[in-house]
Order: structure tokens, then sequence, then C-alpha cells
């Protein structure tokens, strides 16, 4: 057990025939107790420091291993977030694709059946020019035909009778 300044204090020596000058060595021992007494103090000093450093450091590296753990639930959250995005991404494109294929195919359609009512409208067109012509020509053929020629001369022949209106009657 160490000793204490008390002990120090306390300590008596015995007296031989040519000892020590007692004030010298009361006077040392009083600077002994004194440089003790702030050697202890320092270290109770010094330990109360060193437990208030180890809490800190406690302290401290509780908010280390939380900061980690929080960086790795980060890094797995990150990572879990760029796995749904990468999902929901190809999804939308895959949706997209599909849209794409169905308008496009729509778009065939509709071409295809505008081709054909430009086609059918095609041939109506020439079937009714035809007719046209063909109805023209015979109109024609009816307006150089002699028989007008004829019917003028018949009116000619013909006399109409006049008609008149007495007002006596």
């Amino acid at each position: 057990m160490p000793l204490t300044p008390l002990d120090i204090h306390n300590k008596e020596f015995a007296r031989g025939f040519r000892g020590y000058d007692e004030d010298e060595v009361n006077e040392f021992l009083d600077q002994v107790i004194k440089d003790y007494e702030l050697v202890i103090r320092e270290k109770k000093e010094l330990e109360e420091k060193v437990i208030e450093l180890k809490d800190r450091v406690g302290h401290f590296s509780n908010i280390e291993e939380t900061l980690n753990k929080s960086i790795l639930i980060a890094q797995e959250t990150a990572e879990e977030v760029k796995r749904n995005a990468t999902k929901e991404a190809k999804l939308i494109v895959k949706e997209a694709e599909k849209n794409a294929d169905r308008i496009i195919n729509e778009s065939l359609v509709k071409a295809r059946k505008v081709t054909i009512e430009i086609d059918e409208l095609k041939k109506q067109s020439k079937v009714f020019r035809t007719r046209f012509r063909m109805l023209i020509q015979a109109q024609l053929e009816l307006i150089e035909n002699d028989d007008w020629d004829h019917l003028m001369e018949l009116n000619k022949e013909i006399k109409t009778p006049s008609i008149d209106i007495d007002s006596d009657e």
C-alpha cells in the first residue's frame, strides 16, 4: 500500500549517537510531504481526467458505431433504391416498347385500311369517269343525230292552230 502524506508526517526515526540533524530531516520531510501531496492531487486529477476522457472516448465510440451502422444502412438502402429504380426503369421501358408496338401495329392497320379505301376510290373514280364519258358521248350522239333536223322540218310542216279568245262568248 502506498504511503500517504500523513504516514510520512507521523514517521519517527530512532535516534542514534551521531544521527541526522532533526530540524534538517523535519524540513526535508515537510518538503517531501508537500511534494507528495501535490503528486497525489495531480494523480487524482489525472485519474479524473482519464475517466472523463474514457467517457468521452466511449461516447465518441458509440457515435462512431452508430454512424458506421447508419452508413451501412444508408448504403443498403441506396442499393435497394437503385435496384428498385432499375426494376422500375426496365418495367417502364417494357411498357413503352409494348405501347410502341401496339401503336405501330394500329398505324399499320389504319394505313392498310386507308390504302384499300384509296384503291377503292380510284376504282370508283374510273368507273364514274367511264360512265360519265359514255353518258356524254351518248348525249353528243343524240345531239348530232339527223333526227333533230327531221323533227325541225316536221315542226314547220305542222301548223299549230291559233286559238282566239272571244270576250263575248
